[in-house]
């Protein structure tokens, strides 16, 4: 069906340092600084998008880094972790020796809906898991960065399972199914596991349900929002038309330029977007130098001398350099 959502497209998150979280994104994870922009809603903040090769639509982390903010707080009623793709099982050993030689704080690999896992944490707290792909079927992964260190057969190729922590798991499981098509496929004790369109990993949103937590609060270190996969602007506007009609506030369409939004709350404190799959990321920059310098969308680029001069420096000019 045309209008289906297809799946995640990216997760937004929160940093206390643009420059600290560009070198462990593009550094120790092996992910590509696509597009170097700034908040189109506030211009004085950095949006740093993170991908595979060619910044698809389903593999990127993107991020700001709003001047001033306290560290949030982790608990219930927050998007809470995000996972990337690997290949195998055995990529979460390669991965297990990368952490400990960076000194990263990680877990143990661990199964889940039967799926090796890895936990581990960024310099702000923020949460994450690498998920192998081994057992995995469904949404097509992405295509490993070619200027990374980390070899391909391990590299971080898309978004897994996006993590919802949730107090009240009905409301949240009303929406994810009755609103937005998913299906709940299996349950392992507070965790339930939900797929949408060809599902697996690249498809699934896992609901944690937790009334025994405060409610998480905003800041770095925390997700800001999840944006879920659809195909273009008509697909767009059938959600949009739907989602006015269950009355939940919404922003109305976006114009991104890089893709289309519209934005609505899930439930309390719980942000979803619904962006289309394209034009994507090199609309406005060619493959060979992405994210090397600030971009700006049309609307934008009018005030680039006013932004540039808002926005501290910030120099990514060997975003496409090879990594050692």
């Amino acid at each position: 069906m045309h209008t289906q959502i297809r799946g995640i497209h990216h997760v937004t998150a929160m940093t206390s340092s643009a420059e600290k979280i560009y070198r462990f994104f593009t550094d120790t994870l092996g992910l590509r600084l696509i597009k170097k922009t700034v908040n189109q809603d506030d211009i004085q903040t950095y949006h740093l998008f993170f991908a595979d090769d060619l910044g698809s639509a389903g593999t990127d982390m993107t991020f700001f880094d709003f001047p001033g903010i306290p560290q949030g707080t982790k608990g219930t009623n927050s998007i809470s972790r995000t996972s990337f793709r690997v290949k195998s099982d055995a990529s979460l050993d390669f991965w297990v020796d990368r952490f400990n030689e960076h000194r990263i704080d990680h877990g143990e690999i661990q199964q889940r809906f039967g799926k090796k896992y890895l936990e581990f944490e960024d310099f702000d707290k923020q949460q994450y898991q690498l998920i192998s792909d081994e057992n995995n079927y469904g949404v097509a992964s992405g295509t490993p960065w070619e200027k990374t260190d980390v070899v391909a057969e391990h590299a971080l190729i898309g978004l897994g399972p996006v993590f919802v922590t949730v107090a009240d798991f009905e409301h949240m499981q009303r929406v994810l199914v009755e609103v937005l098509g998913f299906k709940l496929v299996d349950a392992e004790g507070s965790f339930h596991l939900f797929e949408v369109g060809e599902g697996g990993n690249g498809g699934s949103i896992i609901v944690e349900h937790r009334d025994d937590l405060p409610e998480a609060q905003e800041g770095f270190g925390n997700v800001h929002h999840l944006a879920l996969r659809v195909a273009d602007q008509d697909a767009l506007r059938f959600w949009i038309n739907k989602i006015n009609q269950l009355q939940f506030p919404n922003s109305g369409f976006v114009e991104r330029f890089y893709f289309k939004s519209d934005y609505f709350r899930a439930a309390p404190h719980i942000l979803f977007e619904l962006a289309t799959d394209g034009p994507g990321f090199l609309e406005d920059e060619t493959y060979e130098a992405a994210g090397e310098k600030l971009s700006l969308p049309p609307f934008l680029e009018g005030k680039r001398k006013e932004i540039e001069e808002f926005v501290r420096p910030f120099d990514t000019s060997d975003a496409n350099k090879i990594r050692q």
